[in-house]
């Protein structure tokens, strides 16, 4: 079984910890999540994968990589585990590191969480990459514009969230 820590609203751990997606939190309590995103330095192009059909949220969506950090996990180190769980690419010693947070409360659904953002920057081809096929069904290299595109679509998930991380 998998467990998160639990953090307070200034996202400082309360020594808690919860079963991982175990959506009965309280106020006030909330868990963190890490998205990874990927560029290609040789081109700008960005690394993001469709999610496989079987989610029962946002199927066939696109997105960056990520999820939730385990309970004594730093952020960094959740999100090198996400990125090379989702991806096969190890992202030790590319350029880049943490951009920025954010914070969501939905107590109506029992999920509060913190979400940091972190752009890697590296060089990768398709040959790296060896996607997780429980979680993607798919991947491509995309332009900010291809990406901006999916958004308008409505099927690229977090990027109003997170459309400053591409800048």
């Amino acid at each position: 079984m998998e467990y998160w820590d639990i953090y307070d609203r200034n996202k400082q751990k309360t020594g808690r910890t919860m079963q991982k997606n175990d959506w009965h939190m309280k106020d006030g309590d909330f868990h963190l999540t890490v998205l990874g995103v990927l560029q290609r330095k040789s081109d700008g192009k960005y690394l993001i994968t469709q999610r496989v059909m079987t989610k029962a949220w946002a199927a066939g969506w696109w997105e960056v990589s990520g999820g939730g950090v385990m309970a004594g996990e730093s952020s960094e180190e959740a999100v090198r585990r996400e990125v090379r769980e989702e991806t096969g690419i190890d992202v030790t010693g590319w350029e880049g590191g943490y951009v920025f947070s954010y914070k969501r409360e939905n107590p109506d659904e029992g999920d509060n969480y913190f979400v940091d953002i972190y752009r890697f920057v590296g060089e990768f081809d398709e040959s790296d990459i060896t996607i997780q096929t429980e979680e993607a069904q798919g991947f491509r290299f995309a332009s900010l514009d291809e990406i901006k595109e999916l958004a308008e679509q409505g099927i690229f998930l977090h990027y109003d969230s997170i459309k400053q991380v591409f800048a």
